[in-house]
């Protein structure tokens, strides 16, 4: 636990990134499996993940910072940048896709489990989409836990990480077909090590004291 615990206190979003210190594929592959893996409301997973190691792919990303400049050197220098992308719609079709792999992965015992797995996430679905009519931002929460579990992770590994929300989501979409594919990007995060010029690394953190954030009942 203190291993984890250092991790979060020394975690920091970079700002500036060395581009010659490059992930191994053994570090990437566990960046994939920290995504694979995260958590999600009734495991909807509603969810897709580009990751872009060659400077082809950060280009690509990069066009979509065209008004957000200060966020392009992080794309491009980072060794690899995440596109977490959201489902637009949660449909029967992925639904049933969803139960088969709980069921290949050994999750379902018998018809009676099945049927009320399928009706337990059914209910959340039908509730975000007609009652509350908040699914997209419902789905959005979801991709946010993944964002969560990566850069947790990442910092477990000695990964650094800088999340950006500044970027077009509607011209990263038409870059790389999201719409088409039944996606829309919803959070980038550049991936690698930072600069000796990042003027982040050393300031300080600074956090709300606890006294003032927990109430204990």
């Amino acid at each position: 636990m203190s291993h984890l615990i250092d991790a979060v206190k020394n975690r920091y979003t970079t700002k500036a990134f060395d581009s010659s210190r490059l992930l191994t594929e053994a570090q990437l592959a566990d960046i994939k499996t920290l995504l694979q893996f995260s958590p999600s409301s009734v495991n909807s997973q509603p969810w897709h993940f580009i990751i872009a190691t060659t400077e082809s792919g950060k280009q690509k990303i990069a066009k979509s910072t065209e008004n957000y400049g200060f966020n392009t050197p992080k794309i491009l220098n980072a060794s690899a940048v995440v596109a977490l992308c959201t489902k637009t719609t949660l449909d029967d079709g992925y639904l049933q896709s969803l139960l088969n792999q709980e069921q290949k992965d050994g999750r379902i015992s018998d018809e009676a489990s099945k049927q009320a797995i399928a009706t337990g996430r059914a209910f959340f679905v039908g509730m975000h989409n007609n009652e509350l009519k908040d699914c997209q931002h419902w789905m959005d929460k979801q991709v946010y836990l993944a964002l969560g579990t990566l850069l947790l992770g990442a910092a477990v590994m000695g990964i650094d990480a800088c999340p950006i929300e500044g970027f077009d989501a509607s011209a990263l979409n038409h870059e790389l077909g999201l719409r088409d594919k039944g996606y829309g990007a919803t959070v980038l995060v550049a991936l690698g090590y930072r600069s000796p010029t990042d003027f982040n690394a050393n300031l300080p953190k600074s956090r709300l004291a606890q006294t003032t954030i927990f109430t204990e009942i």
